[in-house]
């Protein structure tokens, strides 16, 4: 009988790669008890869920959000360097017309 291989891993050095560490045991457990027919039926209710149409369709969505929240961000960041260049050309225009150019303070939006 052929001698049973023990996963090892080096040790973690944050509790992100631990999780993922630990995730990863419970899907090799969760696999060798579907390949031996001894899974739970909480186990293979988990893994019907994840195939099915209905997460895949959740997932995408999630993307989608994410996607549009970045643009969202990246949007708000663009807006507020327009802002600042039409604050500087605004003060181009005063020291051009002779007026003195007034100090913003970033500060106090």
């Amino acid at each position: 009988m052929a001698a049973k291989r023990r996963r090892t891993f080096r040790p973690a050095h944050s509790e992100e790669m631990r999780e993922n560490q630990l995730v990863s045991l419970a899907i090799d457990l969760a696999e060798k008890q579907l390949a031996e027919g001894t899974a739970s039926s909480q186990v293979i209710t988990h893994y019907l869920k994840l195939g099915s149409t209905r997460e895949r369709l959740e997932q995408e969505r999630l993307f989608q959000e994410n996607k549009l929240l970045d643009q969202k961000v990246q949007y708000m960041a663009s807006a507020k360097r327009v802002e600042e260049l039409y604050a500087q050309a605004l003060d181009a225009m005063r020291s051009y017309a002779g007026r003195e150019v007034e100090e913003y303070d970033d500060d106090e939006d």
